[in-house]
């Protein structure tokens, strides 16, 4: 067999491969859609699998005329724009000067980042502390403890490090000021890992319901995910109508819980396409070099 068969059937088993592992990770976002576009009965007589039996449009169309979830999907974006950009500013600004060899205390700062990634004071004294710090019931409480990830920052203090000197030094040497040169030289050689971290930080908290969970009790301050975590909880259905058998046209707790799956997962897939490009470098760069 020549070096030139052998590659292409190389080539065809890790396609395949490929093609399967995609087949497998969409099946069940494929099936989450099916459900939502299914009628009742084919939903209860468990027909759905990845295409929609008897297409119905009805819980899409509740989930859009719910008020509520509109406005928490609208506050969810503003949330997560606020908070991406936040933690962008923070960690840009601890990780740049942690490159520094001539910061005193370097070491001692590395260390103490580091301890905060394998160990933390726990769910109570976090709860204990947004209370006295009256946060509680407050955007701030969904912002404050997540702004700077320790292990992104690590990511960025690694790619801050692989940036040439010399690049810096004939900045000192013109004249440019320590933030001149952080704005006008390394951020613009950064915006691979600026991205992929801004993208780490957004789709952590467009995710998040946990800390929603813990301190926001006004229903306006509720974000998407967490309409999401009550309306699973609650089903949103009555009993009632399942008991006396809905028509066709009803809808049943699984249907409006996959549309607004959907619902609230879309958006944060539109950005994906956007920031591809510097996803997979972004990440290599500022992890493998050291």
């Amino acid at each position: 067999m020549s070096e030139r068969t052998s590659n292409r059937i190389f080539e065809i088993v890790i396609v395949t491969c490929v093609a399967l592992f995609v087949l497998f990770c969409l099946a069940p976002f494929l099936h989450v859609i099916a459900v939502s576009l299914s009628s009742n009965r084919a939903i209860t007589s468990g027909e759905v699998t990845i295409f929609p039996i008897e297409l119905n449009w009805n819980a899409y169309i509740q989930v859009f005329s719910d008020n509520a979830m509109i406005r928490s999907l609208g506050y969810t974006v503003i949330l997560t724009a606020a908070t991406t950009g936040l933690c962008m500013l923070f960690t840009i600004a601890a990780a740049y000067p942690l490159t520094k060899g001539y910061l005193k205390g370097r070491k001692t700062f590395m260390v103490i980042i580091i301890i905060t990634m394998f160990f933390s004071g726990g769910i109570i004294p976090e709860y204990l502390l947004m209370r006295d710090l009256r946060l509680l019931d407050s955007t701030w409480a969904l912002i404050l403890p997540g702004l700077v990830s320790p292990f992104n920052l690590i990511i960025l203090i690694s790619f801050f490090n692989n940036i040439p000197q010399s690049l810096e030094e004939s900045a000192e040497i013109d004249g440019s000021s320590f933030f001149r040169t952080l704005v006008s030289i390394v951020l613009p050689l950064s915006m691979p890992v600026l991205a992929t971290l801004a993208l780490f930080y957004a789709v952590g908290r467009w995710n998040g319901f946990q800390d929603a969970l813990m301190y926001i009790n006004s229903p306006e301050l509720y974000p998407l995910q967490l309409k999401l975590f009550q309306m699973v909880q609650n089903n949103m259905v009555s009993e009632l109508t399942q008991m006396e058998g809905a028509s066709r046209t009803a809808l049943t707790p699984e249907s409006l819980k996959a549309a607004t799956v959907i619902f609230a997962t879309v958006p944060i897939l539109l950005v994906y396409p956007w920031l591809q490009k510097y996803f997979v470098s972004g990440v290599m760069l500022g992890a493998v070099k050291g």
